[in-house]
Parts: C-alpha cells; structure tokens; sequence
C-alpha cells in the first residue's frame, strides 16, 4: 500500500539526487550509499557502505581496517557484477570485513552467501531471521507453494488459474536467496555494534518480517531503518500461511512506538527510497494510515461478512498483477486478523472452507 506523504514534513537532504546503479554516495562521514536494481514494480534496495575496523583474526592485537556492508541484494547477474564494480571503485583497496542483513527477504539476504565468501567475512544477522531464511531455503516459505496457495484460497482467492501460479512459485525465494551462510553472528535487541567509530543499537521491528533489525547511531543522528520506516510507501505488513492468526499489523505499529525516540533531525537511511528526515512526522503517517484503513475495512464488514480477497479493492484502488496480489492479499488478511483480535469483528469459517469476517458492532476507539 502507498501511504499518504507530506512533502511538507520531509526533509531529503540530497533532493533528488541518487546513486548510479553499482555506484557510492557518502551521506555521513564513512557511510556510504548504494543501489542496486530489482525485477519488481518497487525496482531498486539501498545498500550500505561503513567504513570499520575489526580485530585481524590471524593477530587480535592488530586491527584490520575495511568496511561493514548492510544488506546484499538479491542473488543475480546484474546484482553481483554492481558488486564487483563496487569492489573495483568503491572500496579504497579495503576488504570487506562483515556483513550485516537486517532481516531475510529476498532483496537483503539474497547475495550475502556470496559476499561473505568472496570476502570471508561473518554474516550478522537476527537468530529468527537467520533460521527464516534456512526454512525458505528449503522450500517452506510463504511465498508460494500448495500450503501458501491453501491459506490464500481459504481466504477467498480461488481462481484456477491464479492458484496454479502460486503453487508455482514454491522456488520464488531460492530464485533469488539459492543459499544462505552456514554459521552467523547473531544480533538482538538493544544489542551496541560498534562499526568503526561509531555505536550502533539493534531495534527489533516486527509484523515485516520475523525479527528485523534497525540500527541507530543515536550520538551521531543516523537510523539504518531497512524496510521499518520507508519515506514514500508503506512497509509490506502481512499474515501468511505459517502463522494464520498471527497479529502482524498491531506488532508493527507496536514497533514503530518503541521508535518513537528518534529525533527529527535523525537521517534515516532507508531500503527503499532516499535518505530523509522527519522520522516522527513519518511515523505519525504510518499509524494514520493504517487507522483509516482498518476503519474502511470495518466499515466494509459492516452490513455483511467478507473474505480478504473481495476487500482487496476497499485497500488497493489500483489494478494488481499475480506478484502484487500475493502482497496484497497478506495485507488484507493483516488488518483482518487485527480487527479481529481487537475484538471488532468475528472470523467464521463457512461451510465453503472460507473464512469471512464480519463487523462485531463494536465501535472503533478513535
């Protein structure tokens, strides 16, 4: 979903400027931007370059000098030779000394396999995460596959034709993630990384993915936000099939109050979209947004029960392709699952193996 944005309340400091695909631009003294290029609608992940020091393995007392990467992109073509143009360019002839993936999608884990073994360097990443990314990698992830296609149909996407490409798209994440690190460095909430000269704390965000890890520099006004706070879309919350009921939505929007610290003047460096500041304003944004939708979505229950699938369009005024209405459809049910576990509609599994939800009569506190 496309959140309403105020331009007004954002501050870009470097405009419209973007780095060239494979290129760098500093924006903090040793931390440098990245883009690389996506196959979707949402075409591009921003990475992150710091410049580090970390004990020399081989003779603790010395320190090697190099940098820490923050996220990977996916595992293709295209994204591995922006990396080698990196390393040719980008890296001051320094190694690359550990690799850090704030949660495990497709577009943040998919090459660290690569890169922490062109580099021999640690993968750090969240322990639900890393295990996540194991289970996907084995073929049991949401994002396709006959228990993915299962949970959309008792939702109300039956279509033939439609559930014959979900269940396709059982190697959807080994597409791009073929294999994860064998062992990881883990990270965990309210953990202190020191990256070069600065300390960076871990904040747990849940509802986008299992255990996603921000890090804030708060002594040095930086956010690496990863897919937590976005400055002009939504952050995809979504229920799938291995956790149906889940709560998804209140946990993310429980997260983003735990954020709720962070300075204005604070530079986020966000997945997906440019540098910005405002991360209050942008907070504010996201918890209004998903107020009205759920007040349309309980609006939409009121005079009788539905099923996810035929209020897709109460959420999404566009036209959706396959790609898109697997997203859409774990929203739906996100904010489904969050009236309902407010007590504000009932869910009734019906005689056709489809659940529907229905408004409870009890209003919703504003």
């Amino acid at each position: 979903m496309t959140a309403p944005s105020s331009p007004s309340s954002l501050h870009y400091p470097w405009g419209s400027t973007l780095p060239g695909l494979g290129q760098t631009q500093e924006v903090a003294d040793g931390v440098y931007w990245l883009r690389m290029g996506l196959p979707f609608a949402l075409d591009h992940i921003n990475l992150w370059l710091l410049r580090d020091q970390m004990p020399d393995p081989r003779d603790p007392t010395q320190m090697r000098q190099g940098w820490t990467v923050v996220d990977c992109g996916i595992d293709s073509p295209a994204t591995r030779e922006a990396w080698s143009q990196v390393f040719e360019q980008a890296l001051q002839g320094l190694p690359i000394l550990r690799v850090l993936v704030t949660h495990m999608h497709p577009d943040h884990m998919g090459l660290a396999h690569w890169l922490c073994a062109q580099w021999q360097a640690p993968l750090w990443i969240n322990t639900t995460e890393y295990q996540s990314a194991l289970l996907a990698c084995s073929g049991a992830s949401n994002f396709g596959g006959d228990k993915t296609q299962a949970f959309f149909a008792a939702h109300g996407w039956t279509s033939e034709q439609d559930m014959a490409q979900v269940r396709d798209r059982v190697g959807y994440y080994t597409g791009m993630v073929p294999s994860v690190p064998e062992a990881f460095h883990r990270l965990m909430e309210g953990q202190t990384v020191r990256i070069g000269q600065r300390q960076w704390r871990c904040i747990s965000g849940y509802g986008h993915s299992p255990e996603h890890i921000a890090l804030h520099a708060q002594e040095d006004g930086l956010l690496i936000s990863g897919d937590m706070l976005l400055p002009s879309i939504s952050t995809n919350v979504s229920v799938y099939s291995q956790e149906p009921d889940s709560n998804a939505l209140q946990w993310f929007l429980d997260s983003l109050a735990r954020m709720k610290h962070i300075s204005d003047d604070c530079l986020v460096l966000p997945s997906h979209g440019r540098p910005f500041k405002g991360a209050q304003a942008r907070i504010a944004e996201y918890e209004e947004h998903h107020r009205e939708r759920l007040a349309d979505l309980l609006q939409a229950c009121t005079d009788r029960s539905r099923c996810a699938h035929e209020l897709l369009p109460v959420l999404f005024k566009r036209e959706l392709n396959l790609h898109q209405t697997t997203f859409a459809m774990g929203e739906a049910i996100a904010h489904l699952n969050a009236l309902w576990h407010a007590g504000l509609v009932h869910r009734q599994l019906d005689a056709d193996g489809i659940y529907r939800f229905q408004s409870s009569g009890t209003p919703m506190a504003a």
